[in-house]
């Protein structure tokens, strides 16, 4: 099983490495985001708490679509196996966030979280992607410049029997 790891050398400006449980690690692109996927839109509004209320229109492919070409090694019509995966995402500033396959497989959650490509109609292939989390309240789990995503499944190591 692999775990998050840090990355030794930083990825071009504008990709991120897409690693872990899966049978096609890759690393891509803003444009390739752009060119190889649907692009969805979300307007949004959450709450910074250093600036107030942020709004912003986000265009970018679903998390899970981008997770899935990559071949995640669950096994696809196995509910419980799928729902025990993580992500792990990382920024460029050092932010990171984790979020669960549950909460943006269709089956789950369904959450329509983005790899956003636009901001505000602008494109990101500068800045690099940023994860948009559209039902969160608040932008934390907002990552600008993501670096990396990691995909691994939750494991029993470290859990507490019941009743300690």
């Amino acid at each position: 099983m692999s775990r998050p790891s840090t990355v030794t050398r930083p990825a071009p400006t504008g990709t991120f490495a897409l690693w872990g449980d899966l049978a096609d690690p890759v690393t891509l692109s803003v444009a390739r985001l752009r060119r190889d996927w649907e692009q969805h839109r979300a307007e949004v509004v959450f709450d910074c708490a250093t600036s107030g209320p942020q709004r912003h229109t986000f265009a970018g492919p679903l998390l899970r679509e981008v997770v899935a070409a990559t071949l995640p090694r669950f096994a696809p019509l196995r509910r419980k196996e799928r729902s025990r995966f993580l992500l792990a995402v990382s920024g460029g500033d050092g932010h990171h966030t984790v979020l669960s396959w549950a909460e943006i497989d269709a089956d789950f959650g369904n959450a329509p979280v983005l790899l956003a490509t636009r901001m505000d109609d602008h494109d990101l292939d500068e800045a690099g992607t940023q994860l948009v989390v559209p039902s969160d309240r608040c932008g934390a789990r907002y990552v600008s410049a993501v670096t990396g995503i990691w995909l691994g499944r939750h494991t029993r190591e470290g859990v507490h029997p019941a009743g300690v």
